[in-house]
């Protein structure tokens, strides 16, 4: 994710289809509209929404932030985890390959430094794994957030890059004066990418793959370019122009890594936050954002549109992607200065229809933001559904059966692996509220009113709503 002015520059395209996936039954490869709200006789349900935060960890942004001790990493942490749990968000964006490393153990790439402070050195326990079980213990998804290209980055051309992972051949790489990245007009390169997302989500029970907006390079942020005309001259048969040879390059990388996904664990949704200007994500980091939609390479988009003067009129823009891809809206935490910026920003995505979900740059600054963690809280005050945003996988919910009212609490019956989400509303002319999401059969019922029960699978694909119940 890039902050920007600061001292660190910081879908019906053809698709294999497998019968066979980690979770069984009939893969449907491409996103589909998400159905109106499950009907409830008369009651009125919220819209659903995924909350969610960057962990920045390269140059240990948010994690560990130089914490080389490991009870201290992982108490840090799950603080992280603790603190969206408190807050109802409901995923993680967590950084684990931002400058050409890893944050597992990786035949392709090192370990990274910020886990010891020395690039390669084993830390000794498998972190990945630890932060996904500790995010899904508290019912928060894990989406693997990779930078694609990056490998490292330095001042200048006085310093060297560190050593190259042994696995990668340096004529793969192209090192700019201040940018070091898999040069991505190499095949084999690109092949690596794909081989990297492989890896990750066959060892590993990540619910997503996020890039962020990390392309080719801006000239102004890595420095002098070294020319890729010999590349052009290569590789660049059937492009008129060296610009097109470019977006042709990422163009192929970005559909390697959806088609791995789908192939090996279609469960895992891709998702991909360009920066907010369509023209400056095209000529200049050569990410064609929007044929990347019309191909179906991506299952969400999640621009940084806080990058703009005019978050209302980028979200207009933006608005354009309506559930292929899905549209998640990244807003600037570290950069609001007032609770009523956060609230301006939340009304308008609310009131949008195609906005899906509300992604937080980052994590660390709902802690240094009180004020607006505050205001946030009210927000988020109650519970929320994350839409179902990838491909058909699981079992399909079933509606939950004999939903009866025991003195002050409701009960119900489930079939399959599903979890519950409990409605209620104290007037059914008035939307309501979501008081649950559970993996139990009950829910305290405390308060006169209407509620109903609905269930989700492990897709975010949510069941027809049971009868309401008046207490």
């Amino acid at each position: 994710m890039k902050i920007r002015n600061c001292f660190f520059a910081a879908a019906a395209a053809l698709v294999v289809m497998l019968s066979a996936c980690s979770k069984g039954g009939k893969v449907d490869p491409q996103p589909k509209p998400e159905p109106e709200p499950p009907q409830a006789g008369d009651m009125i349900l919220p819209k659903k929404g995924m909350r969610a935060a960057w962990v920045a960890t390269v140059w240990g942004l948010d994690w560990p932030m130089g914490q080389y001790n490991m009870a201290a990493q992982k108490q840090m942490y799950i603080d992280y985890l603790e603190k969206f749990k408190q807050l109802n968000m409901n995923a993680a964006f967590v950084q684990i390959k931002g400058m050409g490393d890893a944050f597992y153990s990786s035949p392709y790439e090192p370990w990274s430094a910020n886990i010891t402070g020395t690039r390669g050195k084993d830390p000794g326990y498998d972190v990945l794994k630890f932060m996904i079980d500790e995010a899904h213990a508290r019912n928060i998804e894990f989406h693997a957030w990779i930078n694609p290209f990056r490998i490292a980055t330095r001042a200048g051309n006085t310093t060297a890059y560190p050593p190259l992972h042994a696995s990668i051949p340096a004529n793969w790489v192209v090192s700019h004066e201040k940018w070091q990245m898999y040069n991505p007009a190499i095949p084999e390169a690109r092949q690596r990418l794909a081989d990297i997302v492989k890896d990750i989500i066959t060892k590993y029970d990540v619910d997503g793959i996020h890039m962020d907006d990390y392309f080719y390079p801006d000239p102004s942020s890595a420095g002098q370019m070294v020319s890729d005309a010999a590349d052009y001259q290569t590789y660049g048969a059937g492009y008129s122009t060296i610009e097109d040879f470019r977006r042709g390059n990422v163009d192929k990388a970005i559909k390697s890594v959806y088609d791995i996904i789908v192939a090996t664990k279609p469960s895992v949704v891709f998702s991909i936050s360009p920066t907010s200007d369509f023209t400056y994500n095209k000529n200049t980091l050569y990410a064609d954002v929007k044929k990347w939609a019309t191909e179906g390479w991506m299952d969400i988009v999640i621009p940084q549109i806080y990058h703009n003067s005019s978050f209302a009129s980028k979200l207009t823009e933006w608005d354009i992607f309506n559930n292929k891809p899905y549209l998640m809206i990244g807003h600037g935490y570290y950069l609001m200065t007032s609770s009523s910026e956060l609230t301006s920003q939340f009304n308008l995505t609310k009131n949008k229809k195609a906005v899906a979900g509300n992604l937080l740059y980052s994590a660390k600054y709902l802690n240094e933001s009180p004020g607006l963690t505050t205001r946030l809280a009210e927000i988020f005050k109650d519970p929320s559904v994350i839409p179902f945003m990838g491909r058909n996988v699981a079992a399909a919910p079933a509606e939950p059966q004999n939903v009866r009212m025991e003195g002050n609490t409701l009960k119900w019956a489930t079939t399959g692996d599903v979890r519950s989400v409990v409605y209620f509303t104290a007037d059914l002319k008035q939307e309501a509220r979501v008081l649950a999401i559970t993996g139990g059969k009950e829910a305290a019922a405390a308060s006169g009113g209407y509620y109903c029960v609905t269930t989700i699978n492990k897709d975010n694909k949510e069941s027809k709503a049971s009868k309401v119940i008046r207490k």
